[in-house]
């Protein structure tokens, strides 16, 4: 019965969802800021585990999801960064400011993401960070650097690689391409027409852009599927069953790469949701590991 097989997806959600912040957080090594807001954080996990000794370790740059609002900091995915870090990856967790949080019933006002501060702030981080890795990750190699981010964080990953092709009037255009390895965006928030249509996360990438009114005049700004090619190596991991961001999001950011001559890598792991890609209990998590591995060893 199709009202069953909903049910189950929905339970099967769920029991994902919980399972991703069951784990308690972990405290970095250190932290420094890259600006006066207290918002403007970076958290730095130095590698161990599986790490050579003596060799530099890949630097792995994460910028967390929770579709833009504040409620969702950066703590909740302080365990993905330490079981990257146990990987043998240096980690740099980056915070940035978020929207309200959802407004009581008949409120108004933006909830999701700050413009243009929620870009100001990862533009600023990614600038700040070679400086602040030598002080705070001298065990860590820049040259070998791959920025990845989950669901709306996998959003501000693309969008960061790409700016270099941003308007020209952008604020945050740069003149050359980041010295990146690669990207590794999980679920990815990456194209913000399709995400409205499905109306993911409650039509948090419309809020992110100041709504209706705004939408389609900063949308060559931010959405990802209208900055390609951006000529830097990137793969997409999208759960089949993820009911957060669906697979249409992730297939038409593809679809749209292609279009624009660049090929990227699109990963669908059958029976995963939205959550398993951060949960260091998932299979979907090594998978991931796997995935920043390849482009930055």
């Amino acid at each position: 019965m199709p009202d069953d097989a909903a049910a189950a997806r929905a339970a099967a959600a769920a029991v994902e969802e919980e399972s991703a912040f069951s784990h308690p957080a972990v405290e970095p090594d250190g932290t420094a800021a890259y600006g006066d807001h207290p918002d403007q954080l970076i958290d730095f996990y130095a590698p161990h585990g599986e790490r050579v000794p003596g060799e530099p370790a890949p630097l792995v740059v994460v910028l967390h999801g929770g579709a833009w609002r504040a409620p969702y900091d950066r703590r909740h995915v302080t365990p993905f960064a330490d079981f990257l870090a146990r990987r043998g990856f240096a980690v740099a967790n980056v915070e940035y400011r978020r929207g309200a949080a959802l407004p009581a019933q008949g409120g108004t006002g933006p909830v999701a993401g700050r413009w243009p501060e929620t870009f100001d702030d990862v533009a600023a981080a990614l600038d700040a960070l070679p400086a602040l890795v030598r002080e705070a990750l001298p065990q860590a190699d820049p040259r070998r650097t791959v920025l990845t981010g989950h669901s709306a964080g996998g959003h501000l990953a693309l969008w960061a690689a790409a700016r270099h092709v941003l308007p020209k009037d952008a604020p945050w255009r740069t003149d050359a391409p980041a010295a990146l390895r690669g990207v590794v965006a999980l679920a990815p928030i990456a194209d913000f027409t399709v995400a409205e249509k499905l109306a993911v996360c409650g039509g948090a990438a419309g809020q992110l852009l100041g709504g209706e009114a705004k939408f389609a005049e900063r949308l060559p700004y931010a959405d990802p599927t209208l900055l390609l090619p951006t000529g830097i190596a990137t793969t997409l991991v999208q759960g089949r069953a993820d009911l957060v961001v669906p697979q249409a999001v992730a297939e038409s950011y593809a679809d749209a790469a292609a279009k624009s001559g660049e090929v990227v890598g699109l990963t669908l792991l059958e029976d995963v949701g939205h959550f398993p890609l951060i949960d260091p209990a998932a299979d979907a998590c090594a998978v991931v590991a796997e995935e920043i591995a390849q482009l930055a060893w």
